[in-house]
């Protein structure tokens, strides 16, 4: 079982299409969106909404770990685009950060970072598939298929990676991979709750 998400978002040149193959399958995913891009595409974000997708929050510009930035910094990145998401937020309050390249490492939150989170009742996802679309836009599918892992990133961004969406689902299904949306086995934090150890993820 797999469950796509999809980041940086959302784009009128792609999100759209992205929308329009998952309907055509009858397929449900999770919507990490960039603050300054949903505050210029709102009506993209409501489209995928009101469609039964999730929306979570992927900082306001996407410019840097948290890890690297200071207290007030990385407090804005969290909180502005989740004011912006009013209405729209999923009720566990999903929130990703920015990986910097998908790193998984010690730059990814400040002890800052978590303590917001957590007393902000947010649900941390992180990725175990990451085929690297936004680098290899016409490569990706490959990699996507032969990976293992349950929460898959994709960027609906225009890179032309979503130019293959429909052939990675049509040989995805074909393969007998099954998409749902169970975020648990990457989400560290859930409803404020440290539930996962944290251990190479917080800046010391």
């Amino acid at each position: 079982m797999v469950s796509l998400t999809f980041d940086n978002g959302p784009d009128p040149a792609v999100t759209p299409r992205v929308l329009d193959l998952l309907a055509e399958r009858g397929l449900k995913a999770t919507f990490f969106v960039v603050g300054e891009k949903l505050a210029r595409h709102r009506h993209l974000a409501e489209r995928a909404h009101a469609e039964g997708h999730w929306i979570g929050n992927h900082t306001y510009t996407h410019a840097a770990p948290l890890g690297t930035q200071d207290a007030a910094t990385a407090r804005a990145e969290i909180e502005r685009t989740q004011e912006l998401l009013d209405g729209l937020a999923h009720p566990d309050r999903l929130f990703r950060p920015m990986g910097g390249g998908g790193r998984l490492d010690r730059r990814l939150f400040s002890r800052d970072a978590v303590d917001l989170l957590t007393a902000g009742g947010y649900s941390v996802v992180l990725w175990d598939r990451l085929p690297r679309d936004w680098e290899d836009p016409d490569g990706w599918v490959e990699r996507a298929l032969a990976q293992d892992g349950n929460v898959l990133v994709l960027h609906d961004v225009a890179t032309g990676a979503m130019d293959h969406l429909q052939t990675f689902l049509d040989r995805a299904q074909a393969a007998g991979i099954e998409f749902g949306r169970d975020l648990g086995a990457c989400m560290p934090i859930r409803r404020g709750e440290v539930v996962a150890p944290l251990d190479g993820l917080v800046t010391p």
